[in-house]
């Protein structure tokens, strides 16, 4: 499975309305994503793109003290995995990129051991993987079933994809998901993939920060636009479908109610634009249950993912039944948390019960 931080939609607009080299950056970024999406999935791990490790990396960093980081340089190229160029303990070097894969790398772990017990996105010490540098201009950042891989956006309206932290969370917790509950990337189970991608993402800013659920700003990916786009983000989950409002790019399309949920086609079914649904429930409980969100909330939302009891198709309306049922074994029916996460999946159109 290959998740991409930056939606079809995004793209294209690009293509379709920028200036000539733009377009051109933009329509090869869709293609590489495109290519990949058309091969079936007993192909991936034959192409250079694939999901499985290469020999030279079986068992790379296994043997490390956690978090056991590898983190290449592909220099441009679309072949995988690239160039050693930082390994777990190693000090700094002289790219940015390599710097911020690492460092968000580690911030994510951090957040899955210390809050929730979990070694690794497999539970299991998995090495975590990384590629900076990869394509020319390439505009996207994308988890493809063993490893991070980032592009340099194109320099006009992205800047690299190191460089908001909760990318590199967003795009690890695809991993966790993968395997725990597999959701289904397509419609609502897709919507709900993206969503706790969106959540984790957000909760390792958070904690890198130290900030509680009001001091956080709730973007996913702020910083990641240059200042020729009129934005902040690619995602507010405090207020989806205000993220950015642009000559070039539109309205975040984004809905925060059931009553605006999109039924579309592209983008496998609105993975990334309905999204905003479960992600403004989630901020919801967070801010009425206070405090730093990585805790109660976070908390909820990672035992229903890793509980067993979500079906890989989960619509939104199980998800919303599943952690308010988890509020209430973990604090109980009459605690502010349960209330918390019942009035905020009400407060989106969907009924916990």
């Amino acid at each position: 499975m290959r998740c991409t931080i930056v939606p079809p939609f995004l793209l294209s607009a690009l293509a379709d309305a920028a200036d000539a080299p733009v377009a051109a950056r933009a329509r090869a970024s869709l293609e590489l994503d495109e290519q990949f999406r058309r091969r079936r999935p007993h192909d991936r791990a034959a192409v250079s793109t694939g999901a499985e490790p290469t020999t030279e990396e079986q068992g790379d960093g296994a043997d490390d003290p956690a978090p056991r980081r590898r983190i290449r340089d592909a220099e441009g190229t679309t072949t995988l995995p690239g160039r050693m160029v930082r390994r777990e303990g190693e000090p700094r070097t002289d790219d940015a990129a390599t710097d911020e894969a690492y460092r968000g790398l580690g911030a994510t772990y951090q957040l899955f051991q210390d809050a929730y017990e979990r070694d690794s996105l497999d539970g299991s010490g998995m090495p975590l993987r990384a590629t900076v540098h990869y394509g020319e201009d390439y505009a996207n950042a994308f988890w493809d079933g063993t490893r991070m891989v980032f592009g340099d956006g194109d320099g006009e309206y992205f800047k690299r994809f190191t460089v908001s932290i909760d990318i590199i969370g967003h795009e690890l917790a695809h991993g966790v998901t993968e395997h725990t509950a597999d959701l289904v990337y397509s419609g609502q189970s897709g919507a709900l993939n993206e969503s706790v991608s969106d959540v984790f993402g957000s909760l390792v800013k958070q904690r890198v920060g130290d900030q509680t659920a009001d001091e956080a700003d709730w973007l996913i990916g702020a910083g990641l636009f240059t200042g020729r786009i009129n934005g902040d983000a690619l995602r507010s989950m405090k207020a989806p479908g205000t993220a950015y409002d642009d000559p070039l790019l539109g309205k975040d399309p984004q809905p925060g109610h059931m009553d605006d949920y999109v039924d579309t086609t592209e983008d496998n079914g609105g993975v990334h634009i309905n999204s905003g649904i479960p992600n403004r429930a989630f901020y919801l409980a967070a801010t009425a249950i206070g405090g730093n969100a990585w805790k109660a909330p976070g908390e909820i939302w990672y035992a229903v993912l890793t509980g067993g009891r979500l079906a890989r198709d989960a619509d939104f309306a199980t998800f919303a039944g599943l952690t308010t049922a988890a509020a209430a074994e973990r604090h109980g029916e009459s605690s502010p948390e349960h209330t918390s996460v019942a009035e905020a999946w009400s407060q989106v159109g969907l009924d916990p019960s």
